[in-house]
């Protein structure tokens, strides 16, 4: 194995990196949305192998409802038929909050940041589920199949002005956001790539929320594309761009930040996943698997280090509380995403939404209080009762709260820094306090 390659190692326990309390919750904070007591204590038993696997399956939680799949496809149903994008955002989050695969919902939103649209201007709530429906469906397979998909998908189409393109009249916006965000990234093309490539798209509109290739204002002249003369097509420009090393890159990019946070991985260790996706067809199910597994996603330089982002915190937090019976409403919750910064459906530009230290600032810090708060005591999401502290902590015999919950949350005994307020703290304003700490922001 080349010494690139040494990064991706399969993760063994050890001394020096045993299997514990604080790589399981690591584990599920990094690739779901956090873990119940329960999930914490099966995979503690089972090892990071079994552990791993259930995730990729999708058969991680143990949360979800017997009749969750109905469910999550009747709320969807209910805001589109009632063309309401409040109520698609709540299904959304009640699938993060109850569903089986926390995985598949942890990428369904890294591909809607990846392919950011926004109903702000598509405004058509069906096609906005429609594309969600995708990214869960294709989110961990091929990335051929999903870019091929996302491409043609309506509301994506529509956001980026895909009807407008025609013979003789280019709109080079879909041709500029494929090459810069979707697969090469900036410097691995030039403008008149871009304009090229917006005549190859040309005839590429939308019908009744269906992708139509209208041949009628196709432009069938000679393009030169990266290099490559020809009467390229759609077709053949989305092929020309997965077939380039810099789509690979792009997309291990991606999926490092999503595990490893800002600072990423080393730059040949990247390379490597990128080699790996390459020879495995773009496959981000395989590539997905090789992080996860990794002795690199379990360092102690991997844990902790990544600041979550506001559906991670609101639903996280939910979720390892266990507030399944007194359930917190999923339009509340999805409401609180967006006030503190990530309003489903809606990603301010075609970059999507920013990520690490962008997500921090005096006014976060203060909402993501007010909504432990509001959470804790029922208020402003939907509870019919405070949340009971003592009785989820005595429930799995645990005495201490303020250990049970360290535990719970972070993986550890409580911090140092704060144990002495702990002690004095109560039930639910015990919590809150934990939940107010820099480790609750970090992942």
């Amino acid at each position: 194995m080349p010494d690139r390659d040494k990064f991706w190692e399969p993760y063994e326990p050890d001394e020096t990196m045993p299997w514990n309390l604080r790589r399981v919750v690591h584990l599920h904070r990094r690739a779901g949305f956090a873990a119940t007591w329960r999930e914490i204590q099966r995979d503690l038993k089972d090892g990071p192998s079994t552990s791993v696997q259930r995730l990729i399956e999708g058969k991680s939680s143990v949360s979800a409802p017997v009749n969750f799949a109905a469910t999550a496809e009747l709320l969807a149903d209910a805001g589109v038929a009632a063309n309401d994008l409040d109520r698609l955002k709540a299904s959304w989050v009640f699938r993060m909050l109850f569903g089986p695969d926390p995985l598949g919902e942890k990428l369904a939103l890294l591909w809607h940041d990846h392919f950011a649209t926004s109903n702000a201007k598509v405004q058509d709530v069906e096609a906005m589920r429609n594309q969600n429906d995708l990214f869960r469906k294709l989110g961990r397979g091929q990335f051929a199949d999903l870019l091929n998909a996302v491409v043609r998908d309506p509301a994506l189409m529509i956001y980026l002005d895909a009807p407008a393109n025609r013979e003789g009249h280019a709109n080079e916006n879909l041709a500029r956001e494929l090459m810069e965000l979707f697969t090469l990234g900036i410097g691995h093309y030039s403008e008149a790539d871009v304009k090229e490539a917006a005549r190859a798209l040309t005839g590429w509109t939308v019908n009744n929320r269906a992708f139509r290739n209208n041949t009628g204002v196709h432009d069938d002249g000679y393009k030169t594309i990266l290099g490559l003369k020809g009467k390229s097509t759609g077709d053949d420009l989305v092929k020309l761009l997965l077939d380039q090393p810099a789509t690979s890159e792009r997309v291990a990019f991606k999926l490092t930040r999503l595990f490893f946070g800002e600072s990423g991985v080393p730059t040949e260790a990247r390379g490597s996943l990128a080699n790996g996706l390459r020879e495995n067809k773009l496959d981000i199910g395989w590539a997905v698997g090789t992080v996860l597994r990794s002795r690199a996603f379990f360092a102690d330089s991997n844990i902790r280090t990544k600041i979550i982002g506001p559906v991670d915190f609101v639903v996280g937090t939910a979720r390892a509380l266990e507030l399944f019976d007194s359930t917190p409403s999923s339009l509340a919750l999805a409401d609180w995403c967006g006030r503190l910064g990530q309003d489903l459906f809606n990603p301010p530009n075609v970059g999507g939404w920013p990520a690490g230290r962008a997500w921090m600032s005096a006014q976060t810090i203060v909402g993501r209080a007010n909504y432990v708060a509001g959470l804790l005591d029922g208020t402003n999401v939907g509870r019919i009762s405070p949340f009971d502290a003592v009785a989820l902590a005595r429930h799995y015999r645990f005495n201490s709260l303020a250990t049970f919950y360290s535990s719970l949350l972070f993986g550890t005994d409580p911090p140092a820094s704060v144990r002495d307020h702990l002690a004095k703290a109560k039930g639910p304003k015990m919590v809150a306090l934990l939940l107010a700490l820099p480790e609750a922001q970090l992942g």
